[in-house]
């Protein structure tokens, strides 16, 4: 198929998006988790923006409770190039966060990537682990790849700012990942604050 000539000598060179877009998810327990999460997308962000753009929707847990905001988060996830989900890990993931997952990976398209973000707190190492577990199913059932914050800190700068993900952007994952064709995400800002 050809394009007319009205076609091409309508779109400008600032219709071209050069830089591909990075389309991130964030699901989050709390405050404290969600604030870990954002540390770990402005991460991402500071050392790969050179490469691409970034856009983020941000979904507590809580929300997710709700039948409509669930079906909103999950259309959000599954068009996403990565999933982050941050929790504390000492109390098994709620059904309602179980079932956004399920809503988002029934679809035909998935995410790139699922990424685990957990605190370290005393005795939930084996719960955290239950969930890590969890999640890689989930991974391989629709083929993402899957990546858990480690359980021994680095001594790194970056992992004080973001634990876990340096190891990741080390070793050069993420700029291997393919992109997002999908330009038009937007962030929801304070549907689900």
């Amino acid at each position: 198929m050809q394009c007319s000539d009205n076609f091409l000598s309508s779109v400008t060179s600032s219709d071209l998006n050069l830089s591909p877009c990075f389309d991130v998810v964030i699901a989050y327990e709390d405050f404290e988790t969600g604030k870990h999460a954002k540390r770990t997308y402005d991460f991402l962000t500071e050392h790969l923006s050179k490469e691409c753009t970034f856009t983020n929707q941000m979904w507590k847990f809580d929300v997710l409770g709700i039948p409509n905001l669930r079906q909103m988060a999950a259309q959000d996830a599954a068009q996403a190039d990565i999933v982050i989900i941050s929790c504390h890990g000492s109390n098994p993931l709620p059904a309602e966060v179980k079932a956004w997952i399920e809503l988002w990976i029934s679809n035909e398209i998935h995410p790139v990537a699922l990424v685990a973000l957990f605190d370290e707190e005393a005795g939930s190492e084996i719960q955290a682990q239950a969930m890590r577990t969890y999640l890689e199913q989930i991974s391989l059932r629709v083929g993402m790849e899957f990546f858990a914050q480690p359980t021994v800190k680095s001594q790194t700068i970056e992992s004080r700012i973001a634990p876990g993900i340096d190891a990741v952007v080390e070793a050069s994952l993420f700029p291997t990942l393919p992109v997002s064709a999908r330009q038009t995400a937007f962030s929801r800002w304070g549907i689900n604050e």
